[in-house]
């Protein structure tokens, strides 16, 4: 039983490179031992036939008598001579056996650390494919979006093995869902501009019955109603093309100063939060940035819309916009505003299509539930990302950073 928890299991456990290589290294070593005990066996086996064939017949019977050795000065004769050289012969046995033990054993170490060290690198050599479709993996899985890291490709080069199958497989999976999400944006943006004849035909309709000198007061009732509901699926539209428009990355960009958007739109809200009794402060600062001017203003725009629409009705709200530089790379802009509690489980919620807020005003229902949605593609469009918390007593803070330009490369 692992007593351990998974947090830390999934930390202490060893990678496939070191498992390869303990087994490398293990097989080498198993190897090494089994050959050198065969060596032994065989070298001790040869030593003592060898031993035996020199020094049988001087041991034989009869024979004995007539070996005589001078050792040390000192003549040995007979049974002497015989067992002196006997200690020889397994002196010199023995040395010879440990000699190859400790010299076999410190070879078989070296060599097998040397097999260890290859074997890392051989498993990493053979291993770096893998690594780099565990790399474009997570390049797609951490793309703000799901379908913008699509376009990688791991495009590997090698023989064609198990392992290039294995990339060029993944290659065509993302392709196919590449192409997917393209078709999908298409088919919004192409749906988007059908429905927008008819609904300018609808409203053509609508205001030419309400204009005619013999139209009832009901007729012209009805027919703001209809025209107040056509408004709405028109802004509806607008926003899905804006937001097919924005899914797609960025290629023609101009130099573009947050701080003059923030100025811009400011005033172009100060109708709009004058009629809900909402105040608009302006905190500006340069934040120089390049991308496309109308979509960025689009993205302050939705954000101060928002801040007014979803706000107090005391007439004591207020919406902040701030431009500034947050550090040498990022410029950003941040929105807050009073409003009702958000709950931090459902601020993720808010940036998905058609998603409002629990309890919102009734003036709202003017809104199509795209206005986030597009903050955020905007904002990644132009290499950006968008972040949002509940500010303290009501309202939301939403803060988009994008990278920073300096004056020099305009």
């Amino acid at each position: 039983m692992n007593l351990l928890p998974s947090s830390l299991r999934s930390r202490v456990r060893p990678t496939l490179r070191l498992r390869l290589t303990l087994v490398y290294g293990a097989v080498f070593l198993l190897a090494g031992l089994v050959l050198l005990g065969a060596t032994y066996l065989l070298f001790n086996q040869q030593l003592a036939q060898t031993f035996d064939d020199r020094y049988a017949a001087p041991m034989e019977p009869g024979r004995s008598k007539q070996l005589f050795i001078k050792q040390d000065g000192v003549m040995l004769y007979g049974d002497a001579a015989v067992e002196w050289l006997w200690r020889q012969q397994q002196e010199l046995r023995d040395a010879a056996v440990t000699s190859l033990l400790t010299q076999g054993a410190i070879a078989l170490v070296v060599v097998g650390g040397a097999a260890v060290a290859l074997g890392w690198w051989v498993a990493g050599r053979v291993l770096a494919p893998l690594h780099l479709v565990t790399e474009t993996a997570r390049k797609i899985a951490a793309a703000p979006m799901a379908e913008r890291g699509l376009h990688e490709r791991i495009a590997l080069r090698g023989p064609a093995d198990e392992v290039k199958d294995l990339a060029d497989t993944f290659d065509t999976m993302v392709e196919r869902l590449d192409h997917s999400f393209d078709g999908q944006r298409r088919f919004v943006a192409n749906a988007s501009h059908e429905l927008r004849t008819p609904l300018t035909l609808n409203r053509a309709l609508v205001e030419l019955a309400m204009h005619r000198r013999t139209a009832s007061h009901d007729v012209k009732e009805l027919g703001e109603s209809l025209l107040e509901i056509n408004a709405r699926h028109e802004r509806l539209i607008s926003g899905l093309l804006l937001l097919a428009r924005s899914e797609q990355e960025v290629a023609d960009r101009s130099p573009v100063d947050l701080a003059d958007i923030v100025t811009h739109v400011a005033a172009q809200a100060a109708g709009q939060a004058a009629d809900a009794k909402i105040t608009v402060y302006e905190v500006v600062a340069p934040a120089p940035t390049t991308g496309d001017a109308l979509l960025l203003e689009r993205l302050v725009h939705n954000l101060v819309e928002n801040g007014i629409r979803y706000n107090l009705d005391d007439g004591t709200g207020w919406v902040r916009v701030v431009s500034r530089t947050v550090s040498g790379d990022k410029v950003e802009v941040e929105v807050s505003n009073t409003g009702p509690a958000v709950p931090p489980y459902d601020v993720p919620l808010l940036f998905k299509p058609f998603h409002r807020l629990a309890g919102e005003r009734a003036v709202t229902g003017t809104s199509a539930g795209l206005g986030l949605s597009i903050v955020r593609s905007v904002a990644v469009a132009h290499g950006g990302d968008v972040r949002a918390r509940p500010r303290e007593g009501g309202g939301l803070i939403v803060a988009v950073s994008l990278p920073r330009v300096t004056a020099r490369s305009w």
